[in-house]
């Protein structure tokens, strides 16, 4: 079955159906965006939000492992810098919420999805942050692999994820671009600080290779999210747009990539196989910190129920005004 626009009646003859879908098809085809009030098939509206739900997941829940060193910032500079991302990463969220909604979902059940440990989030983000080097770990890797795979999502062709994008991904690049720098000076610093930086490299580069999800011959959404523009690359196309470029940053860093099956060939970087069954384990919630995680967003949910509570109240009287 296939959906109206929010606004218009969900019940059409098999032949009105065939017409919209046919239309809906050319449109994308050629490139127009398709907006909230447009009619879209089922699929399309819900490959749209399990994507964009995901998505903002992974923002707010991406606050965790840096916000864990706000703290113990080596320098009120860095703690400032620090403290900018983080809010960074929480306006990302509210503007992927925002998105999702015109689809018809409420961001409160997107939320309680995510408290109740059924909806996904980059897997990434269950890994721990060890030491100071990890930020920066986190900047140049992480948000390095996001903006490679968010970039091609400002010309998505469902309008208000497309428009959502754009500021995200100048945002995201600014994080890529400080998190490299903070690795720069440790590895340019004392033996020891080299050490850190190639320390937290080990750690995080597999799981960055694996953020773009399963290789495209396990993967259950790539044919259609192309074929409607949602994605523009498959997973593995990202991934080595990802090695490519990365690769040489990390030789610039004289980091070694662990990797020993790392080889140019003269066109790529060629490179071995994640193990995908650690990434399997991690998404079905049984990384490093999966728990510690939702126990951390259910808390905080909680304590910030006060402040919700006051922001209806206050919303309500000003209507009444």
């Amino acid at each position: 079955m296939c959906t109206q626009g929010l606004d218009q009646p969900r019940t059409l003859a098999a032949e009105d159906v065939s017409a919209r879908a046919e239309h809906f098809e050319a449109r994308v085809a050629a490139e127009d965006k398709i907006e909230p009030p447009d009619w879209m098939p089922d699929a399309y509206r819900a490959l749209l939000i399990r994507q964009i739900a995901q998505h903002a997941h992974s923002e707010i829940v991406g606050m965790l492992p840096e916000g864990n060193w706000l703290s113990r910032a080596p320098s009120l500079r860095r703690k400032g810098i620090l403290l900018a991302k983080v809010q960074d990463e929480a306006g990302h969220g509210l503007y992927l919420y925002s998105a999702a909604e015109t689809l018809g979902v409420t961001r409160d059940e997107l939320v309680d999805q995510l408290l109740a440990g059924t909806a996904k989030y980059s897997s990434i983000f269950n890994y721990p942050t060890l030491t100071w080097a990890d930020v920066g770990a986190v900047g140049w890797l992480v948000d390095g692999a996001a903006i490679m795979n968010q970039v091609p999502l400002c010309r998505c062709s469902y309008g208000p994820y497309a428009r959502a994008m754009v500021r995200i991904c100048r945002e995201e690049s600014f994080h890529q671009r400080q998190g490299f720098e903070l690795l720069t000076v440790l590895a340019q610093g004392t033996p020891a600080q080299h050490a850190m930086a190639q320390d937290a490299l080990d750690r995080w580069w597999w799981p960055a290779v694996m953020m773009f999800g399963p290789p495209d011959s396990e993967s259950t959404h790539n044919d259609r999210s192309l074929r409607w523009k949602v994605k523009r690359f498959t997973n593995d196309e990202l991934r080595q747009k990802f090695v490519d470029l990365t690769v040489p940053q990390a030789q610039f860093l004289a980091l070694t990539v662990p990797d020993p099956d790392l080889a140019y060939d003269g066109e790529h970087w060629r490179f071995g196989k994640p193990d995908w069954s650690e990434f399997k384990r991690v998404v079905k919630g049984d990384g490093p910190c999966n728990r510690e995680r939702l126990v951390a967003r259910r808390t905080a949910h909680e304590d910030g129920a006060w402040v919700r509570e006051a922001a209806v109240a206050h919303a309500a009287k000003r209507v009444l005004v």
